[in-house]
């Protein structure tokens, strides 16, 4: 009888431990624009969900990139926010967007990804590594500077802009994505 009780102990344990791990697994699923992003769905199925990337995900499809970064990649994507967007001079994404502007869109939005999948450690090594300074070639084939400020990752573009990673580390199945504060140009 004491084996009997054992297995039935034994077996409920598993079960209950089986029954615990998703609610572990979840609770480690990083949330962008209150939504989560499951690293088990590629960059576009994560992006359409964050309200705070809506302007990236219109501008993503007037450009006809959405089976590009649905690809097997691997992507590492710097992810402006709705509020990075909104800094651009008044009228900029809607004259964008246009059909007629579909190819400097598709520059400027290229211009946010790099190929492979860069963590923000993978990100930090290459800037200690340069002397403080990482050059990062994107995807449109222009240099993106990387460099740190204090313990954040600070991006400064072809025009000199800068832009900092607020919330970095957000993996993809097919990539990586690292939302950042302000519309990077080429």
């Amino acid at each position: 009888m004491s084996k009997m009780l054992n297995r039935v102990l034994l077996a409920t344990a598993l079960t209950l431990a089986t029954a615990a791990t998703p609610i572990a697994v979840s609770a480690k699923v990083p949330t962008v624009g209150g939504a989560p992003m499951y690293p088990t769905k590629n960059i576009v199925e994560n992006a359409v969900n964050s309200k705070d990337h809506t302007t990236l995900v219109a501008a993503v499809k007037a450009a006809g990139l959405v089976e590009t970064l649905s690809g097997p990649g691997p992507f590492t994507v710097f992810a402006p926010t709705n509020a990075a967007f909104a800094k651009l001079p008044a009228g900029t994404v809607d004259t964008l967007v246009m059909p007629e502007n579909k190819a400097t869109l598709t520059g400027i939005l290229t211009y946010h990804v790099v190929a492979g999948r860069m963590t923000a450690k993978d990100i930090a090594k290459a800037i200690k590594t340069g002397g403080g300074k990482a050059t990062l070639t994107t995807v449109n084939g222009e240099p993106l500077t990387a460099s740190m400020m204090g313990k954040q990752i600070m991006l400064t573009d072809a025009k000199g802009g800068m832009s900092h990673v607020t919330q970095g580390d957000v993996l993809q199945s097919n990539g990586v994505i690292h939302v950042i504060d302000t519309v990077l140009m080429p």
